[in-house]
């Protein structure tokens, strides 16, 4: 069709912008885990969004990549991060740079906009949580200044990804933006990720949830066994942590964190599978996990994606 408009964008910022929010809020379901620690988000995460027109014609699908919050890294876990960061910035169409209005600048603010400035790809500013500005035209021109100063935008936009304010004019120039081209994926796909690994995310959002302090950035979850059937989904999933400390606030008294836990992402698997979820959890301390180069990139879902089935995957798991 050649007034379809199609094509890759990549979604930039520091850590807790509102990228993750921003992707669920466009894509119109969850595919992305959100919590309110920084760097919830460890991969690439895609969403498409199918664009309807006149007619209930496609007039176009925009494919979004989520990634993790841009930050200076100090360990493996981290470094492979930035790579995931990098990955996404190569080939898409354009970048949207969130940036958290509601906070001042910070160092991480600038590594993200290094890292655009090196991609040289068009590129929208993107002013998220304008919801909690008092008064937002004196508190966003001088963000707004600071950032024109910095890099030639074809567009600045205020919004907020939890409200939704703005999303209309968000998505409008998003497609306007993007070349005519082709449908990369089928109107009743939103994701590349397989079941498997985004229930292993929803345990991990849990987590992210229940506990505090070091906790959420030291553990890490395996689906060790997936069976999925069409009434009952069978899962048994893995949560690594680094310490023994750590292990008995995750398991908790009498086991009772462990089973909130595993209750509230039962819930949320149900949902999102349509079927009964039969899930067993287990802790496991793996000192240093984040420092181990080899462990970390096998937490790589489209790597375990291909032990599993004996066979590479397609370049960015589509």
């Amino acid at each position: 069709m050649p007034s379809f408009h199609s094509g890759f964008v990549c979604i930039l910022g520091r850590p807790n912008a509102g990228k993750s929010t921003l992707l669920n809020a466009l894509v119109g379901e969850k595919v992305a885990i959100i919590s309110p620690k920084p760097q919830t988000t460890r991969n690439r995460i895609l969403g498409v969004l199918h664009v309807p027109g006149p007619k209930g014609k496609p007039a176009g699908q925009v494919v979004l990549i989520d990634t993790p919050g841009v930050h200076k890294p100090d360990s493996s876990l981290g470094r492979k991060m930035m790579t995931e960061v990098q990955e996404a910035l190569e080939g898409c169409d354009l970048v949207l740079l969130i940036a958290d209005v509601a906070k001042k600048l910070a160092p991480e603010d600038e590594f993200a906009l290094q890292m655009l400035k090196r991609a040289a790809t068009p590129a929208f500013l993107l002013l998220n949580k304008i919801d909690l500005l008092r008064s937002k035209k004196e508190s966003l021109l001088p963000r707004i200044e600071h950032y024109r100063g910095r890099h030639d935008f074809q567009q600045v936009i205020p919004f907020s990804a939890r409200t939704r304010e703005g999303l209309d004019v968000v998505l409008k120039e998003i497609l306007r933006a993007l070349p005519k081209g082709p449908q990369y994926f089928p109107e009743d796909q939103i994701t590349d990720q397989p079941a498997r690994f985004m229930v292993a995310e929803v345990v991990r959002e849990q987590v992210l949830l229940a506990t505090e302090e070091e906790i959420p950035y030291a553990t890490t979850v395996v689906v060790e066994e997936f069976e999925e059937g069409e009434r009952l989904t069978r899962i048994s999933a893995l949560i690594y942590c680094e310490r023994e400390g750590q292990k008995a606030i995750l398991v908790g008294k009498r086991g009772q964190m462990l089973k909130k836990i595993g209750t509230a992402a039962r819930l949320q698997m149900e949902k999102m599978l349509g079927t009964k979820v039969f899930l067993q959890l287990f802790v496991k301390v793996h000192p240093h996990w984040r420092e181990s180069q080899h462990f970390v990139e096998d937490l790589d879902w489209r790597r375990q994606l291909q032990q599993l089935t004996g066979g590479p995957t397609r370049p960015g798991g589509e």
